[in-house]
């Protein structure tokens, strides 16, 4: 059995194979792949994107969905996580997405399961389902050949789980991927990936910018006064592109004019959206790999 709990699960040749299939769901139109199939949401966290994208990338391939607000039940009521997987497990899902706050939590789950787990997000550890997403938007906006290519990382690195597994999977595909952020949002430990204070430093050798959001719930201390301090030096905004052909990027969802600016988000560069219908398909890919 195959679980998705970081991009590394995948062969190159294996997400080679399910872009293949994202393509052919990129209409986003329904068929009947998973009929027959029971897929369970546990989100500890709040989601509204990831959450939505997998409840409709399951129905989308004809699967019954289940969501459970797993916060607001079982745990208020004292049962530990292991012993919620145990029950969920013994009513026979075909495959379980779980999104929680610790770090590796979904991995250690595992060996409890005897069917697929994918991990929508765990702590600031990984989300490879965005990543996977992420690439294959880099992919299609450059006609699937992205060797290269300078991938620049915007903003709260140090906390984002999105740019965790984004600087392990783009490497693979030839990128080089570089991080800008201010001192308190750098990686103590970059593992030999180059590092920036600012955007203008770089600015003119990118060829694709993802913006972070910053993500004060994951913060133990203050390090600005307020956003817009944050946004001064690292909101992207038609000044900080110019008229520079570099796809932009962002996770979601955009603090607008802290991210990116209003202006930008409009601007044809820019993929946010693109992005988003691309992780309904790449889902459903993942969906159909593992449960078909």
């Amino acid at each position: 059995m195959q679980h998705l709990i970081t991009t590394s699960d995948f062969s190159k040749e294996e997400i080679i194979d399910l872009f293949e299939d994202a393509k052919m769901f990129k209409d986003l139109k329904s068929n009947l792949f998973l009929q027959g199939k029971i897929v369970v949401n546990l989100f500890f966290e709040n989601s509204t994107r990831t959450r939505s994208a997998f409840e409709i990338a399951a129905k989308r391939l004809g699967a019954q969905v289940i969501s459970l607000d797993v916060g607001q039940s079982s745990r208020s009521k004292g049962e530990t996580i292991f012993d919620t997987i145990a029950n969920i497990e013994a009513m026979k899902p075909d495959a379980l997405t779980i999104r929680h706050s610790e770090c590796g939590l979904p991995g250690s789950l595992v060996d409890h399961v005897t069917c697929p787990i994918i991990n929508a997000g765990d702590g600031t550890h990984a989300h490879p389902t965005q990543a996977l997403l992420d690439l294959f938007t880099i992919l299609e906006h450059f006609n699937w050949d992205a060797q290269g290519k300078k991938v620049a990382i915007v903003g709260d690195v140090k906390s984002s789980r999105v740019a965790g597994s984004n600087r392990r999977l783009l490497p693979r595909f030839g990128m080089e991927v570089v991080f800008v952020a201010p001192d308190c949002f750098k990686y103590d430990d970059a593992d030999g990936f180059k590092q920036y204070t600012h955007i203008s430093e770089i600015i003119d050798e990118v060829d694709v910018i993802m913006s972070l959001r910053t993500q004060l719930e994951r913060h133990n201390e203050v390090y600005f006064e307020s956003l817009n301090e944050y946004a001064k030096d690292y909101c992207i905004t038609e000044e900080t592109l110019g008229d520079r052909d570099i796809l932009l990027l962002h996770p979601g969802p955009v603090n607008r004019n802290v991210d990116i600016s209003d202006a930008m988000l409009k601007d044809p560069r820019c993929k946010v959206l693109q992005q988003v219908s691309n992780g309904v398909a790449v889902r459903m890919a993942i969906l159909k790999k593992l449960l078909g």
